[in-house]
């Protein structure tokens, strides 16, 4: 038996003999673990940015809505394929999995690059629609220049994130993300505090981030320590394989984008009660999205077990792994939101203290 058929058995034998609670206990750590601290990074940009006023803080919950909206794509692609590759595993269709993952990643790329595109053309009236006001306006348009640059690696980001986890290799995602986003922290301190650039010193430092943390999440790929491949001999333009990325990445495509469309409207609403109350929507809606992390992590340590046991025929672990997650992180999340209820004041002063 070769290194890689190795390899293979002893991931199938571990996603389909482990005991489910503690299958999904260890799956879901690594990724509860790199998405706090992709969200602390987000939060560095809000405290950072905060520091340069309301109109500030609120191009920073303007852009975020842009981000989603890239985000959204790179989790259609790479749920899409993530669940069709762990299923393939699941049935030993290795060659199948490996078309899923190049063809994924070669039409999520060529999303992101559209969305780079057409953002940076019609950028102004785009932040406009986001929800930035006119003083706003100055800074989304500057934060946003490198968030819409570094568009098609944070596509790629979330298409091998979301490969590594259907695999079972979460650890490796966590390094990746977990890498760029200390990346990124230290660079909002230099950029912003140090260098003194401003809401510009934060797109950068985040394009900076976004690239060297793809370029990390690629590395496993290409040592070949993972089963999926990306290589254009096994894109397919045509045919079932795109059906099955599209049908499958949807749902996360349509939950990202509403997320993206949800924050749109919430400062399109605060626009009237002016600056100060975009700021505090993108205050608010950080934390709330660092909160949910934790709840999200462990549903997401759920998703390889349930697609790889599925492709193994293995039903019943299948409805296992959905109880238990299901029981487990609704407990999470509500302790998390308790907390948060009660000492919400003390969490938004940390970032802005303006009455």
């Amino acid at each position: 038996m070769d290194k890689n058929s190795d390899y293979a058995a002893k991931q199938f034998d571990r996603l389909t003999k482990t005991p489910v609670p503690k299958l999904v206990l260890q799956l879901g750590l690594p990724t509860t673990i790199s998405m706090l601290v992709t969200s602390i990074y987000n939060l560095a940009d809000t405290f950072f940015v905060s520091e340069l006023g309301n109109s500030a803080s609120g191009a920073i919950g303007v852009v975020f809505a842009l981000m989603g909206v890239i985000q959204a794509f790179g989790f259609m692609f790479g749920h899409g394929s993530g669940s069709n590759i762990s299923r393939r595993l699941g049935a030993h269709r290795l060659e199948e999995a490996r078309i899923y993952s190049s063809t994924s990643m070669f039409f999520g790329l060529c999303a992101g690059t559209m969305i780079t595109i057409f953002g940076l053309i019609f950028q102004k009236p785009f932040m406009r629609f986001l929800g930035s006001t006119e003083t706003i306006l100055p800074y989304s348009v500057q934060y946003s220049t490198y968030i819409l640059i570094a568009a098609p690696a944070m596509v790629a980001s979330c298409i091998m994130n979301n490969i590594l986890r259907y695999e079972g290799r979460a650890a490796f995602a966590m390094f990746g993300l977990v890498s760029g986003s200390l990346l990124n922290i230290a660079g909002d301190y230099i950029l912003i505090k140090v260098a003194g650039l401003g809401i510009a010193g934060a797109g950068i430092s985040t394009m900076i981030s976004q690239f060297t943390g793809t370029f990390i999440l690629l590395l496993p790929f290409l040592q070949k320590r993972v089963q999926s491949r990306f290589s254009p001999k096994l894109i397919r333009i045509r045919g079932s394989y795109i059906r099955d990325i599209l049908v499958t990445g949807l749902p996360s495509l349509v939950r990202q984008g509403l997320g993206s469309v949800s924050t749109m409207i919430l400062n399109m609403t605060a626009k009237p009660y002016g600056d100060v109350a975009i700021a505090a929507m993108s205050i608010s809606s950080r934390v709330i999205g660092f909160m949910f992390c934790l709840g999200l992590g462990v549903c997401q340590g759920f998703q390889p077990v349930s697609a790889f046991n599925y492709g193994a025929a293995k039903y019943s672990r299948t409805r296992q792994a959905y109880y238990f997650t299901l029981i487990f992180g609704t407990a999470l999340l509500s302790l998390v939101g308790v907390f948060g209820f009660i000492f919400a004041p003390e969490i938004v002063t940390g970032f802005r203290d303006d009455e």
